[in-house]
């Protein structure tokens, strides 16, 4: 990742943290939120913010990376470990994330695409089935 990339990241991260979600945490109607993964090769905490979605009794959020033929880093670091931190409006959650089966995305993907058109064009662009994660809160 770009110095840029990772900066912008990083501040855009701070921002939703410092203000628990009352800055920083929208793009038009869609809420963001922070994913926070555990890197499969150095064990670091990743923080990401990611749009997310209701979803039955959790959430979801999208692996687009924008349309790359490429699966975002955060992607590939929640296959490895499933366990992971949702924070919405400054509230963490401990969950467990899955990909979405094919069938689960079939039904999930047009209600996203009706939400925030532009995972349409994502997907459009992107060779790859772009993955719908499936996020569930942590049993303890």
């Amino acid at each position: 990742m770009s110095r840029f990339i990772k900066a912008f990241t990083d501040t855009h991260v701070a921002l939703i943290r410092l203000t628990h979600g009352r800055f920083a945490a929208r793009m038009g109607k869609t809420r963001l939120c922070v994913l926070t993964t555990t890197g499969r090769k150095s064990g670091v905490e990743r923080h990401s913010p990611l749009a997310w979605f209701p979803h039955d009794d959790g959430l979801v959020v999208i692996a687009s990376a924008g349309g790359s033929d490429h699966h975002p880093a955060w992607y590939l670091n929640l296959v490895a470990n499933p366990l992971v931190n949702v924070e919405i409006d400054g509230v963490d959650r401990p969950m467990t994330a899955r990909t979405a089966s094919a069938a689960e995305r079939a039904r999930i993907w047009p209600g996203i695409v009706a939400k925030a058109k532009n995972f349409e064009g994502y997907q459009a662009r992107s060779s790859r089935n772009i993955p719908v994660v499936i996020l569930r809160h942590a049993q303890s």
